[in-house]
């Protein structure tokens, strides 16, 4: 089971230099419920192909590339279900919307894919600021498998996120405006590995200073002694934080900053002879990217881990994982991508449940809301959608673990995700 909301290490996958934007994203205003109610006709089971929407910040302020991994995942998925004939026939057809990272261009995308095309569904979206929706939810157009930057898919109907919810969303976000969060990986790396000081480095700018408040808060729960420690955003000294959290005796890392940012204080880490049993990196940077990004940082490189809700992706053993990458061709392999991927499988797992009924967006979200958590064949930990009227205090939270290792890729930890598990403690922020 996973919690209410994500793990503070997972709220923000991407770069936190605008904390305030990506956890604010498409908050909106609050729709009347006769808004949610309105649904958009659909194709039948003897028409055209299905169309699909994916809308991603292909362009975007964190840079190129930042957001593509679940597009690129649920093309290959659909690329890979269309040469064996379709779903139960009928082809796929996946339209595709780069919205540039802005609320205007995110609206201008749900006009193209859900007003214009009118796609049956969205899958896998990724958007920085994910101003679009409300319009999607007024639609009534199921939006599967995104990737919960902000707060929408803990706020609106009809929004699916791809590690589920606890949350009523009827149009506010989670409970009375407060979300909530788990402390699992904080006990993770207690509990396994020994860590006791942690450090949380942050930018000296408001939002980042906010998030690694959060993250402090969460340690504290667990019983660290934690480590605060800022870094100018104008005028950066990696260097002096690298040698503070050598004098402090930091067992573990967590931080606030962008890729860039991270792979600086690994590279004076580096220099200044800091040791730690992990620098714990977040679910966006779960990729195959790392000995470019911390090429100039060998030991802290190795030290890196990485924490989330769904299998890992250098995980070949597993069955399900050898079919993702195998579709995956020549596109970048990432935990995102993995994700994108899942989330077409939920899509089409969904609308075959309605084979003899009739394929509508009723009946795709019927399977979406069953009580019986979805898996993606494994790839996923359970995710499942409660509307719980009120926010649970603990939550059994289960864990997928992995540490980068030189030669052998991201190495799962801590066995298998599935077992992996402890009840947390939740703690409350508002977006």
């Amino acid at each position: 089971m996973r919690q209410p909301c994500r793990a503070a290490e997972s709220l923000l996958p991407v770069a936190l230099l605008l904390f305030a934007l990506l956890l604010s994203a498409a908050c909106g205003s609050r729709l009347p419920e006769s808004h949610f109610t309105a649904r958009r006709p659909a194709p039948t089971a003897d028409g055209p192909p299905i169309r699909i929407g994916i809308i991603t910040s292909a362009t975007s302020p964190v840079g190129g590339a930042a957001f593509t991994g679940p597009r690129d995942g649920a093309q290959a998925y659909f690329a890979a279900l269309n040469a064996r004939g379709g779903l139960d026939g009928r082809r796929v057809e996946v339209l595709t919307c780069d919205d540039g990272g802005s609320g205007v261009g995110n609206n201008a995308c749900v006009h193209e894919l859900v007003d214009e095309a009118k796609v049956f569904a969205l899958v896998a979206t990724t958007a920085f600021d994910y101003a679009g929706a409300p319009r999607v939810a007024a639609a009534g157009v199921p939006d599967i498998g995104g990737q919960p930057i902000g707060p929408a898919y803990d706020t609106y109907p009809h929004l699916y996120g791809i590690y589920g919810s606890s949350a009523p969303r009827t149009g506010e976000p989670g409970w009375g405006g407060v979300l909530y969060g788990g402390t699992e990986v904080y006990r993770w790396f207690k509990r396994e590995l020994g860590a006791r000081t942690a450090a949380v480095v942050a930018y000296n700018q408001a939002d980042s200073a906010r998030y690694a408040a959060y993250v402090e808060r969460g340690l504290r729960t667990e019983g660290y002694r934690v480590v605060g420690a800022q870094v100018d955003f104008a005028l950066p000294n990696y260097r002096a934080v690298a040698a503070d959290l050598r004098e402090q005796g930091v067992d573990v890392v967590f931080d606030a900053l962008d890729t860039h940012g991270n792979a600086q204080l690994c590279e004076a880490m580096d220099a200044v002879g800091v040791r730690v049993t992990a620098k714990v990196t977040n679910v966006q940077n779960w990729n195959e990217g790392v000995p470019r990004d911390f090429k100039d940082a060998p030991r802290c490189r190795n030290a890196l881990w990485a924490t989330g809700a769904s299998r890992n992706h250098d995980e070949t053993s597993h069955p399900a994982v050898r079919e993702f990458r195998d579709a995956m061709g020549d596109r970048p392999l990432s935990q995102w991508a993995l994700e994108g991927w899942a989330a077409a499988m939920w899509f089409t797992d969904a609308a075959r449940s309605c084979a003899g009924a009739g394929l509508t967006r009723a009946c795709v979200e019927r399977f979406l809301d069953r009580p019986e958590g979805y898996t993606a064949r494994g790839l996923l930990l359970p995710a499942v959608f409660r509307r719980l009227p009120e926010p649970p205090k603990t939550s059994r939270t289960c864990l997928s673990v992995a540490r980068w290792q030189d030669g052998r890729g991201w190495v799962t930890q801590g066995g298998d995700m599935e077992r992996n598990c402890a009840t947390v403690p939740q703690l409350g922020y508002r977006p």
